[in-house]
C-alpha cells in the first residue's frame, strides 16, 4: 500500500512550573535540567524506532512539551542533525518549537532558527495580567508582546499564538478584547480555543467559575467573525491562518497520516506497508524511568482494533474544515467503504454531513455538533 507522510512529535517534559488546567506530561523544573543527556537519549530512541520509517523521510517535526524553548540552540541543532542523518528531511520540511513568552527564552529565537527551526508556537494564552495569573501563567502581557516581536525578527518561515478563551471570570468584552490585540500582532496563525477542565489537574480538584454556555457561544460566534475580517482562514476546530500558513504537522494528523514520537511519553501512530496494520506506540512516561538506561523507551504499543479504525479516522478527519475524498478512508485503513455506509447514511439525512463529488464535507451544523456526528461511527 502507499503509506501516508511521516512526521516526528519529539516531548520535552520539562517546564518551570505546572499549570493549573494543564494535564500534558509536564513536570515542574528543579535544578538544572541534564540537557546533553536528555539530547543522547532522543536520538538513541529515535534509533530504536527506524524500523518504523519504512523508506520515508520526514514530512514535519514538532518539538513540544513541557517548556521546549527551555533547552538552547546548540541541544536542537544536534538533535536535527541526527534527525536528518537517520531518516532524512523532506524538502520544505516544517519544523515547529513551542516557546514560553519569557523574556529569557525569547532571546534564543535566533540560535532556533540557526539550528534549522523555523516555526515556532508561542504560548500566550492571555494578554491580559490577571487572567494569566489565574491560568498560572508566569509570563505577563507585556512579554507576550515582547515575544511575537522577537518571531517576527527571528526570520522564521513562520509563527503561531496561543490564545485561550472561555477562562475563569472571563467576560465576552474580555474574550474580544485579547483577540483584537492578538490580531494586532499579525501572526501567520493563531490558535484559538476554549479552555477546558481536564481530569487530573489542579483546576479539576477546585474548579473555577467559567463563563456560561450562552457567552461561551458569543465567543465563539463573535471571535471567528472577527478572524474571518482580519483575513485569518478557519482549517480545524481551533486552527486559523493566513493563506499557505496552515501548520503541516497538523494537517499531518488530521489527515491521518503518520508520526514516530520520542521523548518522555511521546505518542506514536504507524502503518505497516505489507500489512496495512496501524500500530500506536507511547514512551516511558517519566523522566527519570525514560532515561534509565536499563529499561526500553517503548512503555506500549499495539494494533488499532478494526472495530476503532473508522471512528479514529473520521475523529482525526472530520476535526478538518477542507473536504475529504472518499477514497481516503480505504486507503489509509484498508477497510472496505460499505461497512460505514449505514452512519454515513445516518449522518447525511441529519445533515451533519454533505457528499458530493467524491468527497464528504462537515456541514456548519456538523461542526457544531460534532460529537453527535462522530459517535454514529463507535
Amino acid at each position: 500500500m502507499n503509506l501516508p507522510p511521516l512526521s516526528l512529535y519529539v516531548h520535552v517534559p520539562w517546564c518551570v512550573q505546572k499549570c493549573p488546567y494543564c494535564d500534558f506530561n509536564s513536570h515542574g523544573q528543579k535544578g538544572d535540567i541534564p540537557e546533553a543527556e536528555y539530547v543522547q537519549h532522543l536520538i538513541d530512541d529515535l534509533k530504536a524506532d527506524l524500523h518504523l520509517v519504512q523508506g520515508r523521510k520526514i514530512h514535519s517535526i514538532f518539538i513540544g512539551g513541557g517548556t521546549p524553548s527551555l533547552l538552547t540552540g546548540d541541544a536542537y541543532t544536534r538533535l536535527l542533525s541526527e534527525v536528518d542523518g537517520l531518516i532524512g528531511l523532506s524538502d520544505n520540511c516544517e519544523i515547529t518549537l513551542e516557546a514560553n513568552p519569557g523574556t529569557v527564552e525569547t532571546n534564543r529565537f535566533k540560535e532556533y532558527v540557526k539550528a534549522g527551526i523555523n516555526r515556532i508556537s508561542i504560548g500566550v494564552q492571555s494578554m491580559q495580567n490577571d487572567k494569566l495569573k489565574a491560568l498560572g501563567r508566569i509570563h505577563g502581557a507585556d512579554e507576550a508582546h515582547y515575544a511575537a516581536e522577537q518571531a517576527k525578527q527571528a526570520g522564521l518561515n513562520s509563527f503561531n499564538l496561543d490564545l485561550m478563551h472561555g477562562l475563569p471570570g472571563q467576560s465576552l468584552d474580555d474574550a474580544l478584547s485579547d483577540l483584537k490585540k492578538i490580531i494586532a500582532l499579525n501572526p501567520p496563525h493563531i490558535s484559538w480555543y476554549q479552555l477546558t477542565i481536564e481530569p487530573n489537574t489542579q483546576f479539576a480538584s477546585k474548579p473555577p467559575t467559567l463563563p456560561q454556555d450562552e457567552t461561551l457561544w458569543d465567543i465563539q460566534e463573535q471571535g471567528q467573525a472577527l478572524l474571518a475580517q482580519a483575513g485569518y482562514i478557519q482549517y480545524e476546530i481551533s486552527g486559523y491562518a493566513k493563506p499557505g500558513f496552515q501548520c503541516q504537522h497538523n494537517l499531518n494528523y488530521w489527515r491521518f497520516g503518520d508520526y514516530l514520537g520520542i521523548g518522555c511519553g511521546a505518542h506514536g501512530k504507524v502503518t505497516d506497508a505489507k500489512t496495512g496494520v496501524i500500530t500506536r506506540t507511547e514512551k516511558v512516561k517519566h523522566p527519570r524511568g525514560y532515561m534509565d538506561m536499563l529499561k526500553p523507551y517503548m512503555y506500549k504499543n499495539w494494533q488499532v482494533e478494526q472495530d476503532d479504525l473508522a471512528f479514529e479516522f473520521f475523529m482525526n478527519r472530520f476535526r478538518l474544515v477542507e473536504p475529504c475524498p472518499v477514497e481516503d478512508f480505504s486507503a489509509l485503513t484498508s477497510q472496505p467503504l460499505q461497512s460505514q455506509q449505514a452512519a454515513l447514511t445516518k449522518a447525511i439525512n441529519a445533515g451533519l454531513l454533505i457528499q458530493e463529488n467524491g468527497h464528504w464535507q462537515v456541514s456548519l451544523k456538523g461542526h457544531r455538533f460534532l460529537n453527535d456526528l462522530l459517535e454514529l461511527f463507535v
